[in-house]
């Protein structure tokens, strides 16, 4: 299974739900470029088409045809694009707190007071956007691993330029891979409406609202874990291909 970060989060971002999944899965992380221990690279590569070619990079480099991918906020954006002009990769696609681009619908856009505790990298006001309270307090390593990747403000403003601009909307209905959406009912960073309209633009798509969840329902909604599992078992059951 390929984990695919979101917004200038490095790999150790996705913390236990990672120790999870491999329990069940090979799991397989990568820095983006720009964060972590990846290097910046070229200005213009990065648009969440291109990053989706790195993720194949990625998977290439590791020997793996065929992946289970999981996105989450930018990660699902850059998924998206790997479904799309890299079918034979995708097995499934997990899709969390993402959306298909820009829509001129106001309820698909972010929250105001969201986008600027976003634009401010202040922890404590991006906290509650992302995470139960609780979790915060019982996960404290977790949560200052998400919100302290080693990333310069160069490539975090690249990656928020490439996550603002991503459009797929109009390929969606391309992609062929069994798709589950994970959306949380309180994310005012992605607000709900975006899923919706995922789900409608990718075919046989499933849906699952996360009752109270916020945009880091990858990490402090362990539950969605075992959605995953059970998901990918059906999709076995009938016959996925190997």
């Amino acid at each position: 299974m390929l984990l695919i970060a979101g917004q200038a989060t490095s790999m150790d971002g996705w913390g236990p739900t990672a120790e999870l999944l491999s329990r069940s899965y090979r799991v397989i992380r990568f820095d983006h470029r720009g964060i972590g221990r990846s290097g910046k690279g070229d200005a213009e590569r990065y648009t969440t088409r291109l990053l989706a070619q790195d993720a194949v990079a990625v998977l290439d480099a590791a020997g793996v045809d065929l992946a289970h991918v999981y996105g989450h906020s930018m990660g699902g954006r850059i998924a998206q694009w790997l479904a799309i002009d890299h079918p034979q990769k995708v097995r499934t696609l997990v899709l969390a707190a993402t959306s298909g681009g820009k829509w001129p619908d106001a309820g698909t856009l972010p929250d105001r007071a969201a986008l600027e505790a976003l634009t401010s990298g202040d922890m404590s006001r991006l906290e509650p956007l992302f995470f139960d309270a609780e979790w915060v307090m019982n996960n404290p390593a977790a949560t200052h691993t998400f919100f302290n990747s080693h990333a310069s403000a160069w490539a975090k403003a690249r990656h928020f330029t490439a996550s603002r601009e991503h459009d797929a909307w109009s390929r969606l209905s391309e992609i062929q891979a069994p798709t589950l959406i994970l959306h949380g009912t309180e994310d005012a960073l992605t607000p709900l409406p975006n899923a919706l309209l995922l789900r409608e633009h990718i075919p046989r798509s499933v849906l699952v609202r996360v009752p109270g969840a916020g945009h880091g329902l990858h990490l402090d909604h362990p539950e969605t874990v075992e959605w995953i599992r059970q998901f990918i078992a059906r999709k076995n059951a009938r016959g996925l291909r190997p």
